[in-house]
């Protein structure tokens, strides 16, 4: 479940000397000109957050790869979430393909079961020994790595800051108890006046936060054993997690249990929320008019890193982004070599700066402690990504999370009933490629 989480030396080398940056070598004809000598397109498909949130970057990074490479053009095209993924199996079909592709994290698993990723040396690229899990993890497969993290973005609770004061709290909360006692406080003081009036807002088919709770449980959504992968939501610490979160929607939450939360900005936007888990730029994007939210509302949001009932901070679905190479890609090292700029310390360095998170945990040290990424940085070692199945893909198409959500949110069946099913949905899925 591929998420959008942000918002809107000068010495010549060999080829031979860049072919070790990947796996699969060189790619092309094999001919191992000078790299000053070396000619033609490097093309790189990057969604569209990069155009909107670090233009700079890219534009800072391809003169760099000039200077080095001066006969090569580079071509960056940017994509659409919503059509990247179409665009880039029509082009993986046929033979003209892009050199460097940009992937979430919850996407690769499927692209490198078929072979569509030239395999990498994790060891030629910046901090690899400390790249985050979560991103890390989607980019392995038999031992092997066919992709390189590129950025990172974890949900965080969000808080009305004038909302919390006139309940009489002054800080955010820091523990689970804390969490509920200040959840008491807003709906006695809010709710009992308006009946739309959320503590905290929590709508049903919201399943990158129910997951949350159900890891911070101790659960899984699926598990592999003995070489075949099955749903486990049905086991009793995955239902634990289901119900904690279940109790908070019932207590604190006023809305349609039969959404998403797509439209998180502009529904908190309205006035009616005092709490609300979300990705940081989320807290700017409910005071902006574009997305619905209230411009009224600007300086009235602070974040904190959301504590979980197991007493450790909730363990956030950490949503981000990876770079691969195609296997048909003919520049494999030339595209090596340009991610291995893109990702640089001094890269992760420009995305923090643009409050986005880097791909390692040396520089999460870096994230301003008191900006509002702060506590998305904190809970990032605890994040987590969609099991790395073969099949997972079929499940996000089938929508299993979010329909048995749905149906417990709206107590059309119980939390056992629902993940009982679910379960049985995605065991007949999952395994397949």
């Amino acid at each position: 479940m591929a998420e959008r989480i942000s918002r809107y030396g000068s010495v010549l080398v060999g080829v031979a000397l860049l072919g070790s940056l990947v796996g699969c070598g060189s790619g092309g004809d094999g001919k191992r000109l000078p790299a000053a000598e070396r000619s033609g397109d490097l093309t790189v498909w990057l969604t569209v957050d990069a155009q909107e949130s670090w233009p700079g970057l890219v534009s800072t990074v391809n003169k760099r790869f000039h200077k080095k490479y001066p006969k090569i053009n580079i071509k960056v095209q940017y994509q659409q979430w919503t059509s990247k993924n179409q665009k880039i199996d029509a082009a993986l079909s046929g033979q003209d393909v892009p050199d460097v592709v940009e992937m979430g994290n919850s996407e690769t698993t499927n692209y490198i079961a078929n072979g569509a990723f030239a395999a990498v040396d994790p060891a030629k690229f910046d901090h690899s020994k400390e790249w985050l899990g979560a991103l890390k993890d989607a980019c392995r497969m038999d031992g092997k790595t066919y992709c390189v993290p590129y950025y990172a973005g974890a949900r965080v609770g969000i808080y009305r800051t004038d909302l919390l004061k006139k309940a009489g709290v002054d800080h955010a909360p820091r523990s689970y108890p804390e969490l509920i006692a200040d959840l008491d406080k807003l709906k006695r003081k809010f709710g009992a006046k308006d009946k739309n009036f959320s503590a905290f807002y929590m709508p049903g088919r919201y399943w990158s936060a129910a997951m949350a709770f159900v890891k911070d449980a101790g659960g899984e959504m699926a598990v592999e054993k003995d070489g075949r992968w099955q749903g486990a939501l049905s086991s009793a610490r995955s239902m634990a997690g289901l119900q904690s979160w279940r109790d908070l929607l019932d207590t604190y939450y006023a809305g349609d249990r039969s959404k998403d939360n797509g439209d998180e900005p502009a529904v908190v936007g309205q006035g009616r929320v005092g709490m609300f888990y979300g990705n940081t730029w989320e807290a700017k994007a409910a005071t902006d008019s574009r997305s619905g939210g209230d411009p009224a509302l600007r300086g009235r949001f602070a974040t904190f890193a959301f504590p979980g009932p197991s007493g450790k901070l909730l363990p956030p679905f950490l949503g981000g982004s990876t770079l691969a190479i195609p296997a048909k890609s003919k520049n494999q090292d030339l595209a090596g070599e340009w991610i291995k700029m893109f990702t640089s310390p001094t890269s992760q360095r420009r995305l923090i700066a643009a409050d986005t998170l880097p791909n390692n945990t040396s520089q999460l040290r870096e994230v301003a402690a008191d900006g509002v990424n702060g506590p998305a940085a904190q809970a990032a070692e605890r994040g987590w990504v969609t099991p790395l199945a073969p099949g997972w893909g079929a499940v996000e198409k089938s929508n299993i999370l979010q329909e048995m959500l749905q149906d417990i949110a709206t107590g059309k069946q119980s939390v056992r009933a629902a993940a009982r099913a679910a379960d049985r949905r995605i065991d007949a899925v999952i395994n397949e490629n």
